[in-house]
């Protein structure tokens, strides 16, 4: 057993498998989503293939992140070997036997990972819990049989799979456009919470009710009241406000029942002009549209929609808010173990539920964090310092002192080789710097950020602060030399150097390069400045004029609640 969780708003950084089996109770969480990286742009007839060479420049996307490796190798044999005791039988079988059919390459190396992540999700999902796992065509059909030999194989049950259409499609493609994902809905058991109704917009309630009773100013709409089978209670009911009715069909309430509702309400009936007796449902009673596993009607973010913070795989608040609005309830638990942008935490924040988040990459932390401050203001403040108070949430995972940056800069894992120039720069920046992720050889930055200035002719312009971040513990005046011309080269207004350990050599040599004036507030500053991780910890950040925000603030509050789209 775990230990039980903090009861505040959670959110890791960090490796999503390990933070769970370190940090997550058993049955704590009511509700988890995930939005896992998955392949889109695979081709599929490669997968049979892959025990060689693979056609890299087609599966650039996928291999960056799966790849058959040691951490494969070893998530392989975790369950092979049942180590965490988690597993089903069908799960060792099914992974043993993909491994005959796929050979170990990148698509085994992707359902490893998703087999170890499924099954700690069921463990910390509550009895009553529900899961849902979004993917794409490209490998869902292996995900379903994962998710049966974990959910089903244990009292768990599938529920739907939900097709959400992302788009409208592409004219240049050549085959058939792909433009939907699969959702698959599971709950660890026969009883869960779900609510398979969803509310309308005022537009879609005033098409839905178009008439208005003038009796009482209720806005109604008005159906049939005959049933389809004609041995439906055709022979109970005779009198309807004092009306003898005869139908071939039958009737769709008894009546005992016609005659208790009418008692309740006596404008209950529309009579049509050939005298059929129809009911009237009401605006002000509707509960809700029940739901169907076609959501077609949650339009994708497009590059005008207000909420879209430029995140490549963000997905619409909208499609968050019905998941969470079926399956939970206010102040039950939401989990998203790769929260990616942050949607999933935040609509489970505007809609009164706790909430864990967990991601590998600090950009995506940096990110949220920067998205719950613009959204919800002092109650959620942009920043990983323990020192300051903040009731609302709780940062785990991120580097407080040397001993965790070291380790951060130590990481041995290609795949999280830039994750500590990304912690150094967007920290120091508080969060408005951007990562180049492609470094060339020719001595690039790791990182730039934007400064408010004047040009020769006293228009505002933005001026580039290049960021080179370096972890050897000994480091000679050459990159100081070659972080100078590259800001010669691309213009730049001041270069910073980020070093994991402080050198007086370095600082010196930097003084030989001279100032950089700002003529918007016409002070200089230093050219080429060497920043200490030590000195980040201990809270420095970059002083500059005016850093531009370089990425979309999330949109401020919201108005009602419901999360509508929003388009400008």
């Amino acid at each position: 057993m775990k230990q039980k969780n903090n009861m505040e708003n959670q959110l890791y950084y960090g490796d999503n498998l390990e933070v769970m089996r370190k940090y997550i109770a058993d049955e704590s969480v009511d509700l988890c989503y995930i939005d896992p990286p998955f392949n889109s742009k695979r081709n599929y007839n490669q997968i049979y293939n892959n025990i060689g060479t693979e056609d890299t420049a087609q599966v650039q996307a996928f291999t960056d992140t799966w790849t058959w490796d040691d951490a494969a190798e070893v998530g392989f044999a975790e369950i092979i070997n049942n180590t965490s005791g988690l597993m089903t039988r069908q799960s060792v079988h099914l992974i043993s036997m993909l491994e005959k059919v796929l050979g170990k390459g990148s698509m085994l190396a992707y359902l490893v990972s998703m087999t170890n992540r499924i099954a700690e999700i069921y463990r910390v999902l509550k009895p009553t819990g529900s899961f849902y796992l979004h993917c794409d065509p490209t490998a869902s059909h292996y995900l379903k049989l994962v998710l049966d030999g974990i959910f089903c194989a244990c009292n768990g049950e599938f529920q739907n799979e939900i097709t959400w259409k992302r788009s409208s499609g592409h004219s240049l493609s050549k085959g058939m456009d792909n433009i939907t994902d699969t959702i698959f809905f599971y709950t660890k058991s026969k009883k869960f919470y779900v609510n398979y109704t969803k509310k309308l917009s005022g537009k879609e309630l005033k098409e839905k009710f178009p008439h208005i009773e003038k009796e009482t100013g209720r806005k109604y709409n008005h159906y049939s009241l005959e049933h389809s089978s004609n041995e439906y209670n055709k022979d109970e009911v005779r009198i309807i406000q004092g009306k003898e009715i005869i139908t071939n069909l039958g009737w769709k309430w008894t009546q005992k029942t016609f005659d208790k509702r009418l008692a309740e309400n006596p404008y209950l009936i529309y009579w049509t002009k050939n005298g059929k007796p129809r009911y009237k449902l009401y605006a002000d009673e509707y509960a809700g549209q029940k739901i169907n596993n076609l959501w077609d009607d949650i339009i994708p973010l497009t590059s005008q929609a207000k909420e879209r913070l430029r995140f490549p795989t963000q997905k619409p608040q909208a499609l968050l808010e019905r998941i969470i609005l079926a399956s939970s309830n206010e102040g039950d638990v939401v989990l998203d173990a790769y929260c990616g942008c942050g949607t999933t935490v935040t609509v489970a924040e505007k809609l009164g539920r706790k909430w864990i988040g967990i991601d590998i990459s600090y950009q995506a932390i940096s990110l949220i964090l920067k998205r719950l401050e613009d959204t919800f203001g002092q109650d959620f403040i942009a920043t990983t310092d323990t020192k300051t108070t903040n009731k609302k949430l709780t940062v785990s995972g991120v580097p407080q002192d040397m001993a965790a940056a070291i380790e951060l800069a130590n990481r041995k894992d290609d795949r999280l080789r830039k994750e500590f120039e990304k912690w150094a720069i967007l920290t120091y920046t508080n969060n408005r710097g951007m990562i180049k992720d492609k470094k060339g050889g020719d001595g690039g930055a790791d990182g730039v950020a934007l400064i408010s200035d004047l040009d020769e002719k006293g228009k505002m312009i933005y001026s580039e602060v290049l960021f080179s971040v370096k972890s050897s513990k000994t480091l000679n005046p050459t990159v100081i030399r070659d972080l100078y011309g590259t800001v010669e080269r691309d213009n730049a207004a001041i270069g910073i150097l980020i070093t994991l350990y402080p050198m007086e050599n370095l600082v010196k040599e930097a003084r030989k390069y001279g100032n950089y004036k700002n003529k918007l507030i016409g002070t200089e500053f230093q050219r080429i400045q060497i920043v200490t991780v030590e000195e980040i910890l201990q809270g420095a950040r970059l002083k500059l004029p005016a850093v531009k925000e370089v990425l979309k603030s999330a949109e401020r509050k919201y108005k009602d609640s419901q999360l509508a789209v929003d388009y400008e």
